[in-house]
């Protein structure tokens, strides 16, 4: 099969992925052979969720990233332009440090982002993982970046729908990649403390690093009501 027919047939599959649990990460698997792909959004406005992903381990690499508030998913989106890091063997990135260690740790061995844009608004971002040293050719990423601008239209159409069934203050995801929780504790946090909901989150995420857990375990707490931060404020007056 000819590169042509692989990316248009890839084309062809995102552009009807119009299903709430539709699968967005396979073509990208058929086209590239990668071992693994994600698909995320990151920051305001959908909130931090994966929203497709090849399997749990790709979920837990996503999970990391938004943890450490750090990875080529954060990178790609915020300098708007694909990510190549083609050996993670090889250096470190000054922009995620503890994002490239943490992968390197568990077996990643090289690793492609993509920015997804819609209409002037940043969305998120795809993810491909590859548990051996690879490269992608100038012709895959400009075939990559193409099919990112389909797949940025896929997630905010999900968004938007998912949106009408939830409350102003909620995540706008739902299913098994859903972090409700964070979001729950975030507030949670946010009246304990007197403090912004993005502050809030820095707490959260700096008390999981501290303490070497994931941000949904420290989420789990609070909500728990096992864990409250207002003794830190009372602490500070």
């Amino acid at each position: 099969m000819s590169s042509f027919t692989t990316f248009t047939g890839a084309c062809w599959a995102l552009s009807h992925a119009t299903a709430p649990d539709a699968d967005l990460t396979g073509p990208f698997l058929g086209m590239l052979g990668v071992s693994g792909a994600a698909v995320s959004t990151l920051g305001r406005p959908f909130g931090s969720e994966t929203v497709s992903a090849s399997g749990p381990e790709v979920v837990r690499l996503c999970e990391m990233q938004m943890d450490l508030g750090e990875g080529p998913s954060w990178q790609a989106i915020a300098d708007h332009e694909p990510v190549l890091a083609p050996d993670l063997a090889q250096g470190s990135n000054a922009s995620w440090p503890l994002a490239w260690q943490a992968l390197r740790d568990e077996g990643v061995a090289a690793v492609f982002a993509f920015p997804l844009v819609a209409a002037g608004l940043d969305v998120g971002a795809l993810a491909l993982y590859s548990d051996t040293v690879r490269a992608l050719s100038n012709q895959q990423v400009r075939e990559v970046t193409a099919l990112s601008m389909i797949l940025a239209r896929q997630v905010v159409r999900r968004s938007t729908i998912a949106a009408e069934h939830v409350g102003e203050d909620d995540s706008p995801w739902e299913g098994a990649y859903s972090r409700r929780e964070v979001y729950q504790a975030t507030g949670m946090v946010l009246a304990q403390m007197g403090i912004s909901a993005d502050d809030a989150l820095v707490v959260l995420q700096g008390h999981a690093f501290a303490t070497n857990r994931p941000v949904r375990d420290v989420a789990a707490d609070v909500i728990a009501r096992t864990l409250d931060f207002t003794s830190s404020t009372d602490q500070g007056n």
